[in-house]
């Protein structure tokens, strides 16, 4: 048996202990005094004995077009496509960047429209899930944005993956029209809603910041009940209590960002004991972690990476390699051999 063929046998076997230490552990906290939590649909993750490799594409006019990458992200087995989000940037800022010397990188500021992308990724590929990482929901409209994910989803067969998040940058939050502190109850309140309008043959809701009547928003999602929702919190300097409570709340995942093993096992186990207050199977939650293009914000050795993030409880890791135009295909087959073969 070759080394490689040894070390997938090897994170094989981790992924199935680590499986039923995390059965055990449920049905020991399981009696655990409970508070109230928001019901949540139960939407049943594919089962993978071992780590999925995505890819976080932070494409431009300067890299190569989404309909080449995903195609060759297919091709090559990634099992993921991820996009960003940032409708503008401020040429005053200040916020600094959450990272390194605090400027903002240049691909920041030339992010295209993400569902635009997505669009132009589903109809070159057939099996690659398609998500983003992540959606600025408080600055877009509750009822458009639902019409966009959902028919996304239903025209690509189901295969988006919702990675929602609130943002980090106060000065485009207010450019943007959105009260910078209330940025994450108004992103559960528009979550809450559009869940109504992607379940609900005529939705309603009445919440906070959103209220409408009746309405008729079709086509509704191909995934049951609705594509997974991912919540993009938590890693580099910010803090992971509220992000871990909300996944728990309202998602169906957690994608932190560039958050060591240990930390994540951390905060894991944090969350198993919500879920069992909460009343939700912890199993149910599928758990990535996201990359960013620095050199300083990717794992240095993608073997010992994938090892020691299936120990702490990762089902996904996004990766985000430079996809400058001349290189990019083949530094998506160099990411591939690291992490695929």
């Amino acid at each position: 048996m070759g080394l490689l063929a040894q070390a997938f046998l090897v994170l094989t076997l981790m992924r199935v202990f680590q499986q039923l230490l995390r059965q055990q552990s449920g049905k020991s906290v399981a009696g655990a005094p409970g508070g109230a939590a928001s019901p949540i649909e139960v939407i049943t993750l594919d089962e993978e004995d071992v780590v999925k490799i995505g890819i976080f594409a932070m494409l431009s006019e300067k890299t190569i077009d989404p309909a080449s990458a995903a195609r060759r992200c297919e091709e090559l087995g990634f099992e993921s496509f991820w996009v960003p989000e940032h409708a503008i940037i401020p040429v005053h800022m200040k916020v600094p960047y959450p990272a390194l010397d605090g400027k903002v990188p240049d691909p920041y500021t030339r992010f295209p429209d993400p569902f635009v992308l997505l669009g132009m990724a589903a109809a070159v590929t057939k099996t690659l899930k398609l998500g983003t990482a992540i959606c600025l929901v408080p600055e877009r409209h509750p009822l458009t944005l639902a019409k966009e994910v959902a028919t996304l989803d239903y025209f690509s067969g189901g295969r988006v993956l919702f990675g929602v998040g609130a943002g980090w940058l106060a000065d485009e939050s207010e450019i943007m029209g959105v009260n910078f502190r209330q940025r994450w109850p108004i992103t559960r309140d528009y979550l809450r809603a559009m869940k109504e309008l992607w379940t609900k043959p005529e939705a309603s809701y009445e919440g906070k910041f959103l209220k409408f009547p009746p309405v008729l928003a079709n086509p509704k999602p191909a995934q049951n009940p609705h594509p997974p929702i991912f919540i993009g919190a938590g890693g580099l300097n910010w803090k992971c209590e509220r992000a871990v409570k909300d996944t728990v709340a309202l998602g169906n995942g957690w994608m932190p960002a560039v958050l060591p093993p240990t930390a994540l096992a951390r905060h894991l186990d944090v969350m198993k004991q919500l879920c069992a207050e909460a009343g939700r199977t912890f199993n149910e939650l599928e758990i990535s972690v996201t990359f960013l293009q620095q050199p300083e914000l990717q794992p240095q050795d993608p073997q010992r990476a994938l090892a020691e993030y299936a120990e702490a409880g990762a089902h996904r890791l996004i990766l985000c390699p430079v996809l400058a135009r001349p290189h990019a295909a083949r530094v998506l087959e160099r990411v591939a051999k690291e992490y695929l073969r």
